[in-house]
C-alpha cells in the first residue's frame, strides 16, 4: 500500500514511478478522492465543535429560563449534517483506498528500464552448461520411462496439473524439501515453522495478493484461501504487531506445499511438473528495518543461490526489470537454472525486497531503540527453494544415457546412501 502523504508530496514523481511500470497516470484521481475526504473530516470537527458549543448554550439558557428552540433546532440540523458528512468521508477513503490497493509497489531507482523478461539483467552464472554424450531428455520422460512419474492417475485424481510421483522420485522430493529446511534453520540463521495453509482475508490482503490477484488463488467453501506460498503466512507473523528492534531481523522459513490456480497460463508449460496447481516449496521471508533490508535481501539471495550450488546445478542470477518485477516487489533477483533436457534456463527461485509495502497493508511495525514513535517494518521473501523444480533440474542434470539419474551428493544420505535411481 502506498503512503497517501508520499502522493501529495510528489505526485508527478509518483506517476513517474507507475510509468515505469507501463501504468497511466492516477495521482490527479487519487488526491481528488483524498481532498474529498479531507474536506468533510474537517467540516465534521467543525460542525462537531459548534454543536459541543451549542451543548453548553442550551444548558446556560435553561438555568437562566431563557428559550432553547432555536438551539435545539439547530444541534439537530447539525446532527444530520455530520451524519451526511461521515458517509461523504468514508466513501471518499474506500474509493481512495480501492485505487491505491490495487498499484504496485514503487521500483527501486537500480531496477532497469524495460517492458518484459527480454530487458533483465544476466548478473553472474554459476557453472558452465553441461555437455552430454547423447540427447538429453526432459524430466517427463525420464520419469515416465522410469515408471515413478504418473501423470495419467493425477489426471484421473485431480485433473490436469497434477503429478503423481513414486518409489526412488517421491523419496528425492522429499529429501529434497527436507535438506533445504536443515541447511537454512542450521548453517543459514532460520528459524524452522510449521504454519497454517488456509489464511484468512486480512492475511490475504496483507501480503498483497487480495484483491489484486484473487483468481490466482483457490478459496474454500467457508472463505479461506489456501495459500499460494509459505510467504503469506509467514509474514503474516508482522501483522499488527509492533516488535522490538532488538528482535530484528526475523529470519523464517517454512516447507508447504503451494497452491495455485495458475489462471491466464493455458498453453504454458502443459507437460511435465513445471506449472502444477500444487507443489512444494521451501520459503524464506525476512521481516526487518529499513536499513537492514538491503543487506538482507543480498544475503537471502546467496542462502537460495548455496542451495543450487551445492546440488551441483547450472544456474545465474538476473535482475528483473521494471515490466517482469512482481506487484509487490520494489527490487527483485531470479535465481535462474539450466535444464539440459529443454535447454532452456528456468526460473527456480525469487527473491524480492517488498520494503514497507505489505507492513503499510498489514499494519506491521517496529519500535526503534532510540527516538519516538513506531515505524513501519520491512518484508522480504524468496524460494529457498522450489522443490518441484529443483527435482526437475536435477534429474535433467544428473541423466545417464541408460535413462538412469545420479543423485547429488548432498542428497544422499536424505536417500538412505542411494546413488542412483534405475528404474
Amino acid at each position: 500500500m502506498h503512503d497517501i502523504r508520499a502522493v501529495r508530496a510528489d505526485p508527478a514523481g509518483f506517476d513517474a514511478a507507475l510509468a515505469r511500470r507501463g501504468l497511466d497516470p492516477v495521482s490527479a484521481a487519487v488526491l481528488a478522492h483524498d481532498e474529498s475526504r479531507r474536506a468533510a473530516q474537517t467540516a465534521l470537527q467543525e460542525k462537531q465543535a459548534r454543536r459541543n458549543a451549542i451543548a453548553k448554550e442550551i444548558g446556560i439558557a435553561k438555568r437562566q429560563g431563557g428559550d432553547t428552540a432555536a438551539l435545539e433546532a439547530e444541534a439537530v440540523a447539525l446532527r444530520d449534517e455530520m451524519v451526511r458528512l461521515e458517509a461523504t468521508a468514508s466513501a471518499a477513503e474506500r474509493a481512495q483506498v480501492a485505487m491505491l490497493e490495487v498499484l504496485p509497489n514503487t521500483l527501486d531507482p537500480e531496477v532497469p528500464e524495460g517492458r518484459d523478461e527480454s530487458a533483465n539483467i544476466v548478473l553472474h552464472q554459476h557453472g558452465d552448461n553441461p555437455a552430454f554424450a547423447f540427447t538429453p531428455k526432459q524430466h517427463f520422460e525420464l520419469g515416465e520411462a522410469l515408471g515413478l512419474m504418473d501423470f495419467a492417475t493425477a489426471a484421473k485424481i485431480a485433473g490436469s496439473r497434477f503429478t503423481v510421483l513414486k518409489g526412488a522420485l517421491a523419496r528425492l522430493e522429499r529429501a529434497l524439501g527436507h535438506w533445504m529446511l536443515a541447511l537454512h534453520t542450521e548453517q543459514h540463521g532460520y528459524t524452522e515453522a510449521s504454519v497454517p495453509l488456509l489464511v484468512n482475508d486480512a492475511v490475504a490482503y496483507g501480503t498483497d495478493k487480495l484483491p489484486k490477484f484473487a483468481e490466482d488463488l483457490f478459496r474454500t467453501t467457508d472463505g479461506r484461501w489456501l495459500i499460494p506460498t509459505a510467504e503469506v503466512p509467514l509474514t503474516g507473523f508482522a501483522m499488527e504487531e509492533i516488535i522490538p528492534e532488538a528482535e530484528l531481523p526475523l529470519r523464517l522459513t517454512a516447507l508447504t506445499p503451494c497452491f495455485r490456480s495458475e489462471a491466464g497460463s493455458a498453453g504454458r508449460d502443459t507437460r511435465g511438473m513445471l506449472r502444477q496447481h500444487q507443489f512444494a516449496k521451501v520459503e524464506l521471508v525476512s521481516i526487518t528495518t529499513p536499513d537492514q533490508s538491503a543487506a538482507e535481501h543480498e544475503r537471502m539471495t546467496r542462502c537460495a543461490e548455496r542451495v543450487l550450488t551445492e546440488l551441483g546445478l547450472v544456474w545465474r542470477r538476473v535482475f528483473l526489470c521494471a515490466g517482469d518485477t512482481g506487484f509487490g516487489a520494489a527490487r527483485t533477483y531470479d535465481l535462474e537454472v539450466w535444464l539440459p533436457g529443454q535447454g532452456a534456463w528456468r526460473e527456480i527461485s525469487s527473491c524480492s525486497n517488498t520494503r514497507d509495502f505489505q507492513a503499510r497493508r498489514m499494519n506491521g511495525r517496529f519500535k526503534p531503540k532510540e527516538g519516538k514513535g513506531n515505524q513501519f517494518l520491512h518484508t522480504l521473501n524468496g524460494s529457498g527453494v522450489a522443490v518441484g523444480r529443483a527435482l526437475i533440474a536435477v534429474m535433467e542434470t544428473f541423466q545417464q544415457e541408460d535413462g538412469s539419474v545420479l543423485v547429488p551428493e548432498v542428497l544422499r544420505p536424505w536417500m538412505g546412501g542411494l546413488e542412483r535411481i534405475a528404474r
